[in-house]
């Protein structure tokens, strides 16, 4: 058996082990990392970017459908079909430049990559099953950096006409009838995708509302939006199997079952941690749950044995895991780094957006709120989206910014202001006294802030 040896080995090339890996390099670690796939995880091949690649297409097939016909803007255009095989063509190589980008870096900074299906033997040696052959591995330091998958239904299990979101970017016809099992974020934006792309929609979706895990308020024009596009949902109903024929969805709701005729059913009902098949139960690591217990080095109960990302728990977001990777490989070089992050954004690429950083309204003693509505932007009327709202939440002692979330179209962009506010302890005066451009959509950033502090402008 071959042998090779590193400082740092980590197990899992996505967002959070290929940055992890890129910046141990650039720090003069010898670093290897093993993955049994594509660099970039989850979230490069199968996940964020897909999406939002799906996402755009649906936004511009949508965009010159609406101007097929008559439109306030006086734009004639004849009725635009779809080849979506071309799309996700398309798509796929937007994916293969940013995985050739990742293979770049870690060569960059001299990061060895090994490609195979790794297997921890212990806390410093790791076998891979190469091309080549076994592999073995030894390290001073580990990483795991797994990620998630999918959970799987045991009464909707995949294959056939159910799938998962990555069998969902990866169809070359756009269903004629397509019911998505979960109404949280990753089912609404593949789901409103295909509605735009001409498939029938249908949402089942145990709780009361969408997108359970924001407040009622944030997803009302998410909402109205879905009505808008003529996506039927199903609140308080739970989905329980296929009818015998395989052609439908049967749903348990109060009033009575349902049978939803359905071509796919896409199930989005969460992600698991991939913890599993690859020997990390042999280290007897403590859990938290499902997930791998780490301190504020994202440090595991074994020495010298680290975790990041998905693996780690909630919030499962790839720039998280990138902050991470940062934090572990810093911390390993003797640097003064520690996981003290106090926003991590939250995006939902849904028809309209939604961002949410830092406290909801209602979690923090002592704090109030402020709104003010796209409606009176200028940027967004002539945008023609004038949907939404930017939302601050602020102390009520000190005026200091504890939260601040936004629906809307394009609200994605703006994460970074809301983070960067409430990680250098904005308060109200701060963003009001801030220049921001005009006509830009942050104005109601500012905006808000104003209104907060009784001095609004535009409203």
């Amino acid at each position: 058996m071959k042998t090779e040896s590193c400082d740092l080995l980590i197990i899992g090339a996505g967002p959070g082990g290929y940055v992890c890996g890129i910046r141990a390099g650039q720090l003069g670690h010898d670093t290897i990392v093993v993955e049994a796939d594509r660099p970039g995880g989850t979230c490069l091949n199968v996940g964020c970017i897909p999406s939002k690649a799906l996402i755009h297409a649906a936004d511009e097939f949508a965009r010159a459908k609406a101007f097929s016909g008559a439109n306030d803007l006086g734009i004639s255009a004849a009725a635009p079909q779809i080849d979506l095989a071309k799309t996700i063509a398309w798509k796929d190589g937007v994916v293969k430049r940013l995985t050739g980008g990742v293979s770049t870096l870690l060569k960059k900074a001299k990061t060895r990559f090994v490609s195979g299906q790794a297997r921890i033997v212990d806390g410093k040696t790791v076998e891979v099953a190469t091309q080549d052959g076994p592999l073995r591995i030894s390290c001073k330091n580990l990483v795991l950096a797994t990620g998630s998958k999918p959970f799987e239904l045991p009464f909707l299990p995949f294959g056939g006409s159910v799938i998962s979101s990555t069998e969902a970017l990866d169809l070359t016809e756009v269903p004629g009838k397509l019911t998505v099992v979960g109404g949280g974020y990753i089912g609404l934006e593949i789901g409103t995708a295909m509605a735009k792309l001409g498939a029938k929609v249908t949402v089942v979706e145990a709780a009361d509302r969408i997108l359970p895990q924001y407040d009622a308020e944030l997803t009302k024009p998410v909402m109205a939006r879905l009505k808008a596009l003529g996506i039927t949902v199903h609140l308080s109903a739970k989905a329980k199997g296929l009818s015998d024929d395989g052609a439908a969805l049967l749903v348990d709701r109060e009033g009575g079952s349902l049978e939803i005729p359905s071509d796919k059913v896409l199930v989005t009902v969460g992600r698991t941690p991939t913890v599993r098949g690859f020997g990390l139960e042999d280290l007897g690591l403590t859990m938290n749950g499902a997930f791998v217990a780490v301190d504020a080095y994202c440090a595991t109960s074994m020495r010298g044995v680290y975790a990041i990302g998905d693996v780690t728990g909630d919030p499962m977001l790839a720039h998280r895991a990138m902050a991470q990777g940062v934090v572990v490989a810093e911390h390993v070089a003797g640097r003064p780094a520690i996981w003290d992050k106090q926003a991590i954004p939250a995006v939902c690429f849904t028809d309209p957006e939604i961002v949410t950083v830092g406290a909801l309204p209602g979690e923090v003693e002592s704090s109030d709120t402020a709104l003010f509505p796209f409606a009176a932007n200028g940027r967004a009327m002539t945008m023609e989206r004038s949907d939404g709202f930017v939302r601050i939440v602020f102390s009520k002692e000190n005026e200091r910014v504890l939260g601040i979330q936004a629906v809307g179209a394009g609200v994605s962009e703006m994460a970074g202001e809301f983070a960067l506010a409430i990680e250098m302890a904005a308060t109200l005066t701060d963003i009001a006294d801030t220049v921001h451009a005009h006509p830009t959509l942050t104005e109601t950033v500012q905006e808000t802030a104003l209104k907060a502090l009784g001095r609004a402008l535009h409203i």
